[in-house]
């Protein structure tokens, strides 16, 4: 075998575990990127639920006259609803702490929000 066949043997092994290494990278990348998806995910629901939490022990602590509405209407509980709904969240049974896409309308959070007044 000649000298500049070695090399071009070399420069290919170099490149396959360029390679390799690349792929590897790729799937730690992707793994990472479902992993963030899920804790914020997560995240989401936990923020509903001590939003829920608070109102309800908020609820529970005042006077019995002045337990559901607020002047808009809408109970705390629901106000802070509205609230995560419009930074993002889905606060329905179906899609509850997952992100909405592009922000578009969920009916059945706008149900839950704004149904049974």
């Amino acid at each position: 075998m000649t000298e500049q066949e070695v090399e071009k043997q070399d420069l290919y092994r170099e490149l396959m575990a360029l390679k390799e290494s690349a792929e590897n990278t790729l799937a730690l990348a992707n793994k990472m990127t479902d992993e963030v998806a899920d804790l914020t995910e997560k995240n989401a629901e936990l923020r509903i639920e001590n939003v829920n939490l608070r109102n309800r022990l908020e609820e529970l602590s005042r006077p019995e006259g002045d337990k559901n509405q607020t002047k808009e209407g809408l109970s705390k509980s629901k106000k802070n609803l509205e609230k995560l709904y419009e930074q993002g969240y889905h606060v329905c049974t179906v899609m509850y702490g997952s992100r909405r896409e592009n922000n578009e309308d969920c009916a059945f959070c706008l149900d839950v929000i704004y149904g049974e007044r």
